[in-house]
C-alpha cells in the first residue's frame, strides 16, 4: 500500500492531477472541434492560480466530435495513475448545457455519501468545473454560447487501476475517480488518503452504518473478519497511518456510534506513546517507552531489559506470550485506547491487536 513506501530522500516534483489533466484534453478537444484544427499544446489555470501548459498526444476530430489525450504525470509521486492516458471526447448539442459522461475506465458512483449522486461518473466537484470554465470561454469567444457540451472523459485501463485504489469502498465501481482540489499532485502527500477516509465515513453514515471496522489496511482488516465475518463492506474504513485524521472525522460524524479498531503490534507501539501518525517517515517506536511500559505492567527488570534489545517492535512476542492474559498487551492496548479515546470521546471505542501471524487481542476495558 502507498503509506508503507519509503519517501525519498531528495527533492521531489510535483505533478498534476487526473482532473488538471482532463480539463487540459477537454479544452484541446472542445477548441479542436470548433476551429477543425489539430491541438496538441494546451494551457489550462489551475484552481490555486498557476498557469501551466500540457502537451497532447494525439488529437483526432471530426465535423461532429473531437477527442484529445494526453498523459499524466504524478512527479515523484507514486500516484497508480502516473503516466495514464487520460482522454476527453467533446461534441456539441442543444441543451445550452455542460454534461459529463463516463468514458472507458471511468468509475461510476453507485452508493450514496459522496458529493456526486449515484449514477453519475466518478469525477469531482472542483474538475467539473474547471472543465465547465474551458468550455464556456471557448463558446463565448466563438459564438457558440447558446449551445450545450456534451464531456466524457476516459482513462485507459483505468478499471485495472482502480483495484489498486479504495474505490470500490466508496460506491465508485467500473474505473477510477477524475480528482483534484488544486489542481497539483503534492509527492507523497497525505491529502488523497485522508480525503478517501473521510469519504469513507461519509459513505457508511449515508448508508445506514453507525458502527465502524477501521483497519490500518486489506492485512489487519482480513485478521480482524475473524471476529467480524459478517460485516458490511460499506462500514471499513482503512486509517492507513492517519488514526489522528480518522478519529477527528469519527468525532463529527455523530451518527457513527461504535468504533471498532484493528492495529498490527509495530503501529501499537507508536500509538500507545501518542504518535497518531504511524508512518515510519515521520514516528519510530520507543524502547524506552516500551521497556517502561513493561515495568509498569508488573514485570521484573531483567525481563523488562530484554526489550532494549530488539530491533523492531513486532519482535516483542518473543518476549511477552501473545495472549489476551499477558498483562504487557493489555497495558499496551489501554495506552493506545486512551490517545483515540481522547480524540473522540462520545464513541464507543473496541480495540483489537493483530500480530505477524493474524493472531488476534482483545483489550478488556477495566
Amino acid at each position: 500500500m502507498r503509506d508503507l513506501q519509503k519517501i525519498p530522500d531528495k527533492p521531489l516534483r510535483r505533478g498534476y492531477t487526473t482532473g488538471a489533466c482532463a480539463t487540459a484534453c477537454t479544452k484541446a478537444a472542445l477548441l479542436a472541434l470548433v476551429t477543425q484544427k489539430n491541438i496538441l499544446k494546451t494551457t489550462i489555470t489551475l484552481p490555486i492560480g498557476e498557469t501551466v501548459v500540457f502537451q497532447l498526444i494525439s488529437c483526432v476530430m471530426s465535423k461532429q466530435s473531437a477527442i484529445c489525450t494526453t498523459i499524466k504525470d504524478a512527479g515523484d509521486d507514486p500516484d497508480v495513475t502516473h503516466k495514464a492516458e487520460i482522454s476527453a471526447k467533446v461534441w456539441l448539442n442543444d441543451s445550452g448545457e455542460i454534461q459529463f459522461k463516463k468514458g472507458e475506465g471511468v468509475g461510476v458512483v453507485t452508493l450514496p455519501g459522496l458529493e456526486i449522486n449515484v449514477g453519475e461518473p466518478a469525477i469531482n466537484p472542483v474538475p467539473r468545473r474547471m472543465m465547465q470554465t474551458v468550455c464556456k470561454k471557448i463558446l463565448s469567444d466563438h459564438q457558440l454560447e447558446q449551445k450545450g457540451v456534451v464531456i466524457e472523459i476516459s482513462v485507459k485501463n483505468g478499471e485495472q487501476l482502480a483495484k489498486r485504489t479504495l474505490n470500490s469502498r466508496l460506491g465508485i465501481l467500473g474505473g477510477i475517480s477524475i480528482l483534484g482540489t488544486t489542481g497539483i499532485v503534492t509527492p507523497f502527500s497525505a491529502a488523497s488518503y485522508i480525503a478517501s477516509i473521510q469519504q469513507g465515513i461519509d459513505v457508511a453514515i449515508a448508508n445506514g452504518h453507525s458502527e465502524l471496522l477501521i483497519n490500518s489496511g486489506g492485512r489487519s482488516e482480513k485478521a480482524l473478519r475473524k471476529v467480524f465475518p459478517n460485516f458490511s463492506e460499506s462500514a471499513c474504513i482503512h486509517y492507513g497511518n492517519w488514526i489522528q485524521e480518522t478519529f477527528e472525522k469519527i468525532r463529527d460524524s455523530t451518527k457513527i456510534k461504535e468504533v471498532n479498531i484493528g492495529i498490527m503490534l509495530g503501529k501499537a507501539s507508536k500509538l500507545a506513546q501518542g504518535y497518531t501518525n504511524t508512518h515510519s517517515n515521520k514516528t519510530t517506536w520507543n524502547k524506552e517507552f516500551i521497556y517502561q511500559l513493561a515495568i509498569e505492567s508488573g514485570y521484573k527488570k531483567e525481563i523488562a531489559d530484554k526489550v532494549l534489545a530488539l530491533n523492531m517492535a513486532g519482535r516483542l512476542q518473543e518476549i511477552f506470550t501473545f495472549d489476551a492474559e499477558e498483562a504487557f498487551f493489555q497495558k499496551l492496548l489501554q495506552k493506545c485506547y486512551e490517545h483515540c479515546i481522547k480524540i473522540a470521546p462520545k464513541t464507543t471505542l473496541n480495540i483489537y491487536l493483530i500480530n505477524n501471524n493474524n493472531e488476534i487481542i482483545s483489550y478488556k476495558k477495566v
